[in-house]
């Protein structure tokens, strides 16, 4: 719960910022709140393609794989595995800290799990991808569809976000 305004003389670590007359209580509250809210949209993503390569082994047509798309299989699913672990992590430390008012370390630990946990979902993406492609084609469509899914995927959740904070840092300095 949010401790209530002070009025125009906040308490220590409650005073106003930049942009949004809110206090950093709030501010913390604001961002927790659009994290879970973010998360809430990758999670169905990334339960699907695990619920998905669960089922793969019991598929007639695992039996036809090499060697190497097994692996890579086991890769894929071992990625998927990692990035759920860090995209409900979050959820689970703010249960965990729930009422301990920590909220700004939940809230940038938070973040940082979200992060990785979308950078390890790119790459099980990016991997299924490769194993689909690989079972189903040979030669260049295989590097082709792989290479573009990655591509995207770095251009969409790192460049484009990236790209932008540098911009705003160089907008500020100037």
């Amino acid at each position: 719960m949010t401790p209530p305004r002070q009025g125009k003389a906040a308490a220590k670590g409650s005073t106003p910022t930049r942009g949004r007359r809110e206090t950093s209580f709030e501010r913390a509250d604001r961002n927790m709140g659009e994290l879970l809210q973010e998360l809430r949209v990758a999670l169905p993503g990334v339960q699907v393609l695990f619920a998905f390569l669960l089922t793969v082994p019991f598929a007639q047509g695992f039996t036809r794989m090499s060697d190497n798309q097994v692996d890579l299989y086991f890769g894929v699913l071992m990625s998927t595995a990692v990035s759920t672990a860090f995209l409900i992590a979050p959820t689970a430390l703010h249960r965990v800290l729930f009422r301990q008012r920590d909220k700004e370390y939940l809230v940038k630990l938070s973040n940082l799990l979200a992060i990785f946990g979308l950078l390890v979902l790119g790459i099980a993406i990016t991997g299924a991808v490769l194993l689909i492609a690989d079972f189903l084609f040979d030669g260049a469509k295989v590097a082709i569809s792989t290479i573009a899914i990655g591509a995207l995927l770095l251009a969409l959740w790192v460049a484009l976000p990236l790209g932008r904070r540098l911009t705003r840092a160089r907008g500020r300095r100037a």
